[in-house]
């Protein structure tokens, strides 16, 4: 039974720790998956992850204490679908409902995918909340959510990355320049800093774009904002070879070079979650101040409304592109 010609929206994402009790599980489903990283060969995987997660959950523990106690990746997520779904469904319009589906933690892809056919929706837009396309984040979310509608009578568009999307960066040049008021009292000039999340350094050289695709982002922000910038990679775990450099090590060499105003700009991250939280405002901040930068971070996109305008009209020309009639 049809939902009235509803068309579903599907939002992928990362998901998190709703818990302290729920970190150990997390990062067991994490290192589980061999898109992100490979831990031996495939039949050792569970049994590695299981071992690393059982090595690292206390102290991982400590960091979600700092801040709150959880991860707020969910709740940002599903107020960026309410918003979404409200701008969507304009009077006279289409009709929308917007899903939350998380590759780690609940609510997981392969439980959400089922309750939105059991509402009668065939028709189903999939968007990556990764702007930049990596197999390691929007490919293993988008296999997970093709592995469980397959079998469902289910038609489905994919978007799997929108880097440069003009409201987007719009989005982002706006958030930049807010960050930039908090330096307008100092005589010191702003030097910004782009931190993406890392990724094993296997990806890129395989032909993964992650890296280009940054870059990209980067390269049309720079149209609209003309200052000093760098490019680093955070986030980093496992014993492979990840991207470089690392942003603690463009902190320490930006403090060698002299600058003293430091803005940082989570380019691969739409909401807030323990990346830019823990790893941003409280250790690389006070790393900073221990070398003399005042280090100060640029606001998550989270529910800003250029940037739910900028996934109303991805969806919207998505939609006219599939030729689905109201």
């Amino acid at each position: 039974m049809k939902a009235g010609g509803v068309i579903g929206v599907l939002l992928l994402n990362l998901g998190g720790p709703d818990s302290l009790s729920a970190v150990r599980p997390f990062l067991f489903n994490l290192f589980s998956d061999r898109d992100i990283i490979r831990l031996g060969p495939s039949f050792m995987q569970r049994p590695l992850a299981h071992l690393i997660s059982t090595m690292r959950h206390r102290k991982t523990e400590g960091f979600y204490r700092q801040i709150g106690g959880k991860s707020p990746i969910l709740d940002i997520t599903a107020a960026q679908a309410r918003e979404l779904e409200k701008g969507l469904n304009t009077p006279g319009g289409r009709r929308f409902s917007v899903f939350v589906g998380m590759r780690y933690w609940h609510p997981f892809i392969e439980d959400v995918v089922p309750v939105i056919y059991r509402k009668g929706i065939d028709r189903l837009v999939v968007l990556s909340l990764y702007p930049h396309y990596s197999v390691a984040t929007t490919g293993s979310s988008v296999s997970k959510f093709k592995q469980v509608a397959g079998g469902l009578p289910i038609r489905s568009v994919t978007i799997s990355s929108w880097y440069d999307h003009p409201l987007y960066i719009d989005a982002l040049v706006n958030n930049i320049r807010k960050g930039m008021e908090t330096f307008q009292e100092s005589a010191d000039p702003v030097h910004l800093l782009f931190s993406a999340h890392s990724l094993p350094a296997k990806f890129i050289e395989e032909g993964d774009p992650y890296v280009d695709q940054i870059k990209g982002t980067i390269k049309e922000v720079a149209k609209k904002i003309d200052l000093p910038h760098d490019l680093s990679y955070q986030s980093r775990s496992g014993p492979v070879k990840w991207l470089e450099p690392s942003t603690d090590h463009m902190i320490e060499h930006l403090a060698g070079k002299g600058v003293k105003n430091l803005l940082v700009v989570p380019i691969s991250f739409v909401s807030d979650h323990i990346e830019t939280l823990y790893e941003i405002d409280i250790l690389y901040k006070r790393m900073a101040e221990g070398m003399g930068v005042r280090l100060e971070r640029v606001e998550s996109l989270n529910t800003s409304p250029l940037f739910i305008s900028a996934l109303r009209d991805i969806i919207e020309k998505d939609v006219e592109d599939a030729g689905w009639d109201r």
